[in-house]
């Protein structure tokens, strides 16, 4: 048996059983060994353990499970209570982590306005127009800077704002707005309903599935339509709206003559000011000094999706390859931020000379070096850091380093600005070329595929056996965070990935010379899809309301509360969203019915859950034709070519 065939059933990707088998070699303990050694608690898993006060935690298994009818907690709360009541926790904590990303982010944008922070600009102009013309401000009157810091001052208020509605639900199509109101969903501030969800969830106040799973969904529509869409917003105006941007991806980018410095995280605040650290000319000759040909910076998880699109830096790796990065023996500096960072790498790196560097005071771990990123004084923070990282250089072990010959090229950065951009181009900039294909059949529909890495299943695997399944039936793929990780590993983020597509969406790729499957961003970026799902809508032909668009949306590896958070906005958005690998109410056949059944009714979304992939993707694609169907768009149409008689006949009807 091959070393590929040993860890074939852990990862689909060449580096990883790489580095894996090596890990094996060196005695070290990884993220795929631990998911080996210990089975998740099934009571846990299923959403049916209520650890909510000291008289449990109770656990409330099913009547099928219990022999007799279904047990209730102490105080009296049934499965469908404690199950959406751990649902609505998920969404509270991931609404918390997506929505402190977008404060940081506000807080720096408006202190870099105010002229107080140096390193940090204006680069989107056209972008700070349009946010202050949706907080209403007078743009015409007001001068770069005195708009940034208007549009700051409102970006940080959405977050402690009491009453009304938060500004950007205005983006959304008015049908939705109306909607939202109709159900009381729509946010009035985002720390609010983050706050109200864990009052409700609290022993003894909101004991009814059906109003703790509303206020979820007002919860989770103030991350996808408030902190989720302030930080990518800001972002762009900071640091520049991505545009498509080649680059390249797997462990293979770490290079063994240079110092290899890996930014692991969420928030671009610091990462950008490492990227322009590395460049520093001081800096650079220190390394040469220390016998390095030059500084590497790569990115790891969402970081490493905003460093890619907006300077074309390469990617380690995704969630699960934290580990597996360190044990190349070539990282001489591991910086980290926030979120989705494996306690682990702390115990990995003792086994090489890397410096694993915490930087927030959010997030500190035992046994790293922690250097405290001051946004007052960001470039010195990042050239101390990358500075740390040239001085380890010197004790790297040249005989450990093992990096896999294993990169792939890619194409990323597409924003729903620049999809617009490429559908029309300059002066004719539109979603129109996009929804006229959808209308006459060449594309099917679209599908948003997003979310992390699951350690309990093949790594990759369910995320490009999905995708693949999608574009081969014409399904053109928008997709974010480690997901498009993975689709940059196997290939799908390039032009030449057409050639696993249906002929209607082959078609369309090679003529605008775009990828099936569309590169966006990172976690917080999935607000993206939600805009030019909206677009769509507004462009006309395609229905009223997002709910009757010919999309769906999946998460087949997920493993994170906001991915949980990331599902319910979608679902509240109007989106059909499946989830594969595991689903966090499965223990309540009540509740589980309501969120996948119940809620189509009134919201116009619903959830699913479906392991396998290739029937994910059949379950995706015939909701797509339900809706194509509904619009009456389902029946093939024949092309024609029109003279001119035919023209003016059509003219005068």
């Amino acid at each position: 048996m091959t070393k590929k065939k040993v860890h074939e059933h852990l990862t689909s990707c060449d580096a990883s059983r790489q580095m894996i088998e090596i890990a094996a070699q060196r005695g070290i303990e990884t993220v795929f060994d631990r998911a080996s050694a210990m089975r998740p608690c099934p009571i846990g898993a299923a959403g049916v353990c209520c650890k909510n006060c000291a008289m449990g935690p109770c656990r409330v298994v099913s009547a099928k499970e219990a022999g007799e009818p279904a047990k209730v907690g102490l105080c009296g709360a049934t499965q469908e209570t404690i199950a959406s009541r751990n649902f609505a926790r998920m969404v509270a904590a991931g609404a918390a982590a997506h929505s402190d990303h977008g404060r940081g982010v506000a807080e720096v944008f408006l202190l870099a306005a105010r002229g107080e922070i140096p390193g940090y600009g204006i680069k989107d102009e056209q972008k700070l127009l349009q946010l202050g013309l949706d907080f209403g401000l007078d743009v015409a009157n007001l001068s770069v800077q005195e708009l940034a810091v208007q549009v700051g001052e409102k970006c940080v208020s959405q977050f402690g704002q009491q009453e009304g509605e938060l500004v950007f639900l205005k983006r959304a199509p008015l049908k939705r707005q109306e909607l939202w109101r109709k159900h009381r969903l729509a946010p009035r501030g985002i720390d609010r309903e983050v706050v109200e969800l864990m009052h409700r969830t609290h022993t003894g106040v909101d004991q009814d599935y059906k109003n703790i799973t509303a206020q979820a969904a007002r919860c989770a529509l103030s991350d996808g339509w408030g902190g989720s869409l302030i930080a990518t917003e800001l972002q762009d105006v900071m640091f520049g709206t991505p545009v498509p941007v080649a680059g390249s991806i797997n462990l293979g980018v770490l290079k063994a003559d240079e110092v290899n410095v890996i930014v692991h995280g969420h928030e671009p605040l610091l990462s950008e000011m490492v990227v322009v650290a590395s460049q520093d000319p001081d800096l650079l000759d220190l390394a040469k000094k220390n016998g390095a040909a030059g500084i590497n910076v790569a990115g790891m998880c969402c970081t490493a999706n905003e460093i890619l699109m907006r300077h074309g830096l390469p990617i380690a790796g995704n969630f699960l390859q934290q580990e597996l990065a360190i044990a190349t023996g070539a990282v001489d500096a591991m910086v980290v931020d926030v979120q989705c960072i494996m306690q682990a790498v702390q115990k990995t790196a003792e086994n090489f000379h890397t410096l694993v560097v915490t930087t927030s005071p959010k997030a500190k771990m035992q046994g790293a070096t922690h250097i405290e990123f001051d946004e007052h004084d960001a470039i010195a923070t990042a050239k101390k850091i990358v500075r740390a990282a040239v001085e380890n250089f010197t004790r790297r072990d040249r005989k450990a380093v093992n990096i896999p010959d294993v990169r792939t090229d890619m194409v990323a950065g597409f924003s729903h600005e620049t999809i617009n951009y490429l559908l029309g181009g300059t002066f004719r900039s539109s979603y129109k070329p996009l929804n006229d294909n959808i209308i006459g059949g060449r594309i099917r529909g679209i599908a948003g595929v997003v979310g992390c890495n699951n350690a309990r299943t093949t790594d990759d695997e369910p995320h490009i056996l999905l995708i693949k399944e999608l574009i081969k039936n014409d399904v053109i793929v928008l997709t974010t965070g480690c997901v498009a990780m993975a689709c940059g590993k196997a290939g799908l983020l390039t032009p030449e990935a057409a050639k696993h597509c249906g002929a209607g969406l082959a078609e369309i790729c090679e003529t605008v010379g775009i990828p099936p499957v569309l590169h966006l961003g990172s976690c917080v970026d999935n607000s993206r899809i939600l805009m030019a799902a909206t677009a769509v809508v507004k462009e006309g032909g395609l229905g009223d309301d997002i709910n009757e668009l010919p999309a769906a949306g999946a998460a087949p590896g997920w493993m994170s509360e906001k991915a949980v958070s990331i599902g319910h906005y979608f679902v509240a958005s109007g989106v059909y969203t499946v989830f594969g690998t595991t689903f966090p109410t499965l223990g309540s056949q009540v509740y589980t019915d309501y969120l996948f059944n119940g809620l189509e009714e009134s919201w116009g979304g619903m959830w699913d859950f479906e392991p396998d992939p290739l029937k994910m993707a059949a379950k995706m694609i015939a909701h797509i034709d339900k809706k194509r169907a509904a619009l009456g768009i389902d029946k093939a149409r024949e092309r024609v070519l029109m003279d001119m008689a035919m023209r003016r006949e059509l003219e005068a009807t």
